[in-house]
This record gives C-alpha cells, structure tokens and sequence, in this order.
C-alpha cells in the first residue's frame, strides 16, 4: 500500500542565499506556531550535524524495514501467519495514520528529545509490518530484484540530487498537483484494472516519488535557497523514509505483476 504524505508548509529562504546576513549564535527557538522551515543551517558544524543525525537514523530504518521484508518474504512460516491474520495490517495501519499525524501536526512532539524518537520508532515498525506484508503477496524473486533496484535508483537520486545546481525545492507545488494527479489515478485503476494500467500506475507513483526524493535531499542538505530547519532532524528522516517506501511499493507494482 503506497503512502503520500502533502504536508508541505511554506518555505523561507535559507540564510546561506544572501550574502549580507551571518549565522547567528545559537539556532532560533520555536513555539508550536512557528515554521519548520528556517535558515538556521548556514554554519558547517551544525549542518553536518544535522546531516548526519537524518542519515543515521534513515539507515536504521531502511535496515530494520527491509529486514522484514526479507524475513516476511524467505520464512514461509511467517508469510502464512501474516497473510492469515489481516488484522494485524489494519492495526499496523491506524497505528501509522496516528503517528504520522502526529509527527506532522505537533512541532512540541517532533522536536523532544525522547519522544520525538520514540514516536518515530513506533511509526517505523508499523510501517515495516505493513510493507512486509504486501511484499509478502509476491513471489521472492519479484521482491529481491524491486529491493535491487529500489536502493540503486535511491542512490542514483540522492547523489544527483546532491550535486545538480537545479534546485528541486522550487518544485513543491508543482509535486502537490501531481499527488493529486497521481491519487485519482489510483481511484481510477481500482474500478477498471487490467496489468498495462498497473505498470503505468506504478511508473508514475515511482516517479512522483523519485522527484519528492530529490527535492527533500536538498532541503536537508540546504545547498539551495530552501533549507530545513536544525531542529527538525526527524522531520526530515522521516521525510526521506517515506519517499524510499514509496518508490519500493510503486516499482513493486511493476515488478511484482498481477498481484
């Protein structure tokens, strides 16, 4: 099951893009009203920081995640149990609406420490179940070569992403309009299904996903005017998660064939 995620504020300019205005000493408060875009990035220690802080915790849970997708894939053992008990994949999926609201509504959540890590914990796990699930449906080799090809295409993009001089942030509205382009696609497919309107769904959904890929990169990395705020490491882990799961789930589609 894909997820998309539209809660996309409004940017400020990163404070790097003008030349005149310096760092300040220590990066601004927040309140619950305040946006979680800033330009609090501008000097090196703290953006590395704040780099490597989103990246470690994206790899732990890209690792745990396609853990279990291989476990949920190999053991046939727990690819029956699971596929017996689909009440478990509902609760696994209110449990992530719920987080997910949360992470994304509450600043003053998003920003504790613990609890920030905790609920991204929490989210990350459901998530996984849910992942490991629908994989479940579909033969190994289909899984094996959309995990192949999911981690080469995530490279490719965040290494491209990383030294274009284009600047993806500005492409925020134009990625919103194509969610909603790319949703009642998949109202569309539901009611008139056949395999070539899969792979098309699946391409676009790949797609759409590759380029929200690229543009949180950037707003992470903050080489461009747009940049995320400090504060707000697991925001962005959280950002890029769902960006991968996505792509994997949309090529799933293409690879995986009338499942």
């Amino acid at each position: 099951m894909a997820t998309e995620y539209d809660d996309r504020s409004p940017l400020k300019t990163s404070e790097h893009a003008a030349a005149t205005e310096g760092y300040r000493d220590a990066p601004p408060g927040y309140t619950e009203s305040e946006n979680m875009f800033s330009n609090s990035l501008d000097d090196r220690t703290i953006r590395r920081h704040f780099i490597r802080k989103v990246f470690v915790i994206l790899g732990i849970q890209l690792l745990f995640t396609f853990g279990l997708v291989c476990i949920f894939t190999f053991s046939t053992d727990i690819r029956v149990y699971v596929l017996k008990t689909p009440a478990l994949y509902y609760s696994s999926l209110g449990i992530f609406i719920f987080i997910l609201l949360t992470l994304t509504c509450c600043g003053n959540v998003r920003r504790k420490h613990p609890w920030n890590l905790i609920f991204l914990a929490i989210l990350t796990i459901s998530l996984s179940y849910m992942v490991g699930m629908i994989a479940s449906y579909h033969d190994t080799n289909s899984v094996m070569i959309t995990l192949g090809t999911t981690v080469t295409v995530c490279f490719a993009i965040m290494l491209f992403a990383s030294q274009t001089r284009f600047d993806f942030t500005y492409c925020y509205s134009f990625l919103l309009v194509l969610s909603i382009v790319v949703l009642m696609f998949g109202f569309f497919c539901i009611f008139f299904y056949n395999h070539i309107l899969q792979i098309v769904y699946g391409s676009v959904g790949a797609l759409l996903f590759s380029l929200f890929l690229a543009a949180d990169i950037q707003l992470i990395l903050a080489k461009h005017r747009f940049s995320l705020s400090s504060e707000e490491y697991v925001f962005g882990a959280l950002m890029l998660y769902l960006d991968v799961i996505n792509i994997f789930l949309y090529l799933l589609m293409i690879f995986g064939g009338d499942r």
